[in-house]
């Protein structure tokens, strides 16, 4: 009898072991903002607010604010491959985003890091300019951002005008087809694209997601604010996110979808700067 009340009571203390489950983890490779509302500030803030961890690997130092880019700093290749070994010798990464990369000789290293340590998911948001028009990719390295990172990338997320710039086209060209962009930038070697459709006009405002197999419009309806710095970040943060903790990508996408679009509604309840200010991350977070 004594033995049987030894074993259940041993029985409910490994019941009440709590079981460790892994922690979703996203690595966030992009230039830093120092205005916070883009950037690896944003990533980390989304990330965090979407419930997984965030590590970086800063590609480039930027001053700015909510009125525009006052200047970039690039970081040296060399450190920026030294960040990467560095989180890959210790930490089991999901998800890698990657934003702002700023050149060729920068792409490339990130390009030989990333087939160094695969990954099983990699959402590229391609940043050529800031929300305040300022530009953030060199012209002559959308070329090498073509060939050596977009076969890497299970989702590429360009708004209108760098979806445009990827295809060789005038970035202020009208669009009315979201889903013929899509098919051209299938094309060049990702394995999907995301056309963020918030340069358009209308009620809603609508991304279209495509894969050789699949297609599927998000749609949400248009917020009229003037805070929208550091959408795009934003999004393709929240998209590796849920990724990370175990959503497919059309699913991840929806999610990311819902959080950003509750960011930008909730956005005017912040004031940050006189310029174009950031979205709302931690919007679900209680007030003080």
């Amino acid at each position: 009898m004594d033995n049987l009340k030894q074993s259940a009571a041993s029985q409910s203390q490994r019941a009440a072991i709590p079981v460790k489950t892994k922690t979703p983890i996203v690595l966030t490779v992009a230039g830093s903002d120092s205005g916070g509302g883009a950037g690896i500030q944003a990533d980390i803030k989304t990330i965090s607010a979407t419930g997984s961890y965030a590590c970086t690997v800063i590609t480039a130092l930027t001053a700015q604010n909510t009125l525009g880019v006052t200047g970039v700093l690039p970081i040296e290749q060399a450190f920026i491959e030294q960040q990467f070994a560095a989180v890959f010798s210790d930490i089991e990464v999901d998800v890698v985003k990657i934003g702002m990369l700023g050149d060729a000789a920068t792409i490339k290293t990130v390009a030989t890091a990333l087939k160094k340590h695969p990954v099983k998911h990699i959402v590229l948001d391609p940043v050529m300019v800031a929300t305040s028009g300022d530009l953030l990719l060199a012209s002559e390295a959308i070329s090498s951002l073509i060939s050596e990172l977009l076969p890497l990338a299970t989702v590429i997320t360009p708004n209108i005008p760098e979806a445009l710039a990827l295809l060789g086209k005038d970035p202020s060209q009208p669009v009315e087809d979201g889903w013929q962009l899509c098919r051209e930038l299938l094309e060049l070697g990702c394995q999907s694209v995301l056309v963020k459709g918030g340069h358009l006009t209308g009620a809603s405002s609508s991304d279209y997601w495509l894969s050789p197999s699949q297609q599927q419009n998000f749609s949400s309806a248009r917020i009229e604010t003037k805070n929208t710095h550091g959408t795009g970040c934003t999004l393709s943060s929240a998209i590796a996110s849920y990724m990370a903790q175990g959503q497919g990508l059309a699913c991840a996408i929806g999610s990311a979808k819902d959080y950003i679009s509750e960011a930008i509604k909730q956005a005017d309840q912040l004031h940050i700067g006189s310029g174009c200010g950031p979205v709302h991350h931690f919007y679900a977070q209680p007030k003080r």
